[in-house]
């Protein structure tokens, strides 16, 4: 009885720790190279004066070298001011245990898409691909993020991240103070 007891508890607590596979939007592998990138992740999700901001996360590798592709959305029915990147930019995550991680925009300027829809909202939908320093994997595996900070062109915004968000585009809970920890080990 005592070995079958150890059993269930060692299968059960190895369940819990086991980590979810990871899963990608493209996994390509040819005669160019190799390029695959995780599915978006809400990392925060804002509404006011009816205006909506989503800012989404995706880790890729490309050919080796990984990424994080930020994907800024902005719709309302008012003018939407254009938050640009270029080389500039950068992403500054703030860890609990109190280190400042950046990471740097690639040499590319882009202000995004704007695209009007048929129920009168404007959407502009702006792509950022920034690199980590090599240093920088290691400490976002052990730490979640408390804050966010995006330089774009011509300001800088701050957003804290939370432990749970609920979102109110899908209805889906995220956790995306611990994106890093559960997600890097898929672009390593």
């Amino acid at each position: 009885m005592k070995p079958l007891i150890t059993l269930t508890f060692f299968l059960l607590t190895f369940t819990a720790f086991a980590q979810k596979p990871c899963e990608y939007s493209a996994n390509v592998n040819d005669s160019i190279g190799t390029y695959k990138i995780t599915n978006e992740y809400l990392m925060s999700e804002k509404y006011f004066g009816g205006t909506f901001d989503y800012i989404f996360f995706a880790l890729a590798k490309t050919d080796g070298m990984p990424t994080l592709n930020l994907q800024l959305i902005q719709k309302s029915k008012d003018f939407i001011k254009a938050n640009c990147f270029d080389k500039n930019s950068k992403v500054f995550l703030q860890l609990e245990n109190g280190k400042i991680i950046t990471l740097i925009h690639i040499d590319r300027e882009s202000c995004g898409t704007l695209i009007h829809d048929d129920k009168g909202f404007d959407n502009r939908i702006n792509t950022g691909i920034f690199m980590f320093m090599k240093e920088n994997f290691e400490e976002l595996k052990k730490s979640p993020i408390a804050i966010m900070r995006i330089k774009y062109l011509t300001t800088t915004e701050d957003y804290i991240v939370k432990r749970e968000l609920t979102s109110e585009l899908n209805g889906k809970v995220y956790n995306p103070n611990t994106y890093f920890m559960e997600n890097i080990r898929c672009v390593e």
